[in-house]
């Protein structure tokens, strides 16, 4: 998929809080902490729990199943870096965000 796909308006997502979408029946995760758009699949990918159920924590967001941390810049879990969640690559436009979904969604 090389098109991004408009997943909602920049003005719905305030500073420190997370919206849950379906894009493509993808479930996708906005966050806006520090200025700064995340935009993750809602998937922890330990074991598929909802991260819109979890906290935020600084740069981190944590599960709310089994309180793993995920740092956000980077997508690694804290305890051990080679599991990571999933980001999203994402572009405003006229007020509004849009997402790319990669080829294997």
């Amino acid at each position: 998929m090389d098109e991004f796909i408009a997943a909602l308006d920049e003005k719905d997502l305030k500073e420190g809080s997370m919206k849950k979408v379906s894009v493509e029946g993808i479930p996708v995760l906005f966050i806006k902490q520090f200025g700064q758009i995340f935009a993750i699949d809602n998937r922890c990918p330990h074991m598929g729990c909802g991260f819109s159920g979890g906290t935020l924590d600084g740069a981190g967001i944590i599960c709310p199943c089994h309180d793993w941390r995920f740092n956000l810049r980077t997508g690694e879990f804290e305890d051990d870096p080679t599991i990571k969640l999933v980001k999203f690559e994402y572009k405003i436009e006229s007020g509004k965000i849009y997402l790319k979904l990669p080829d294997d969604k």
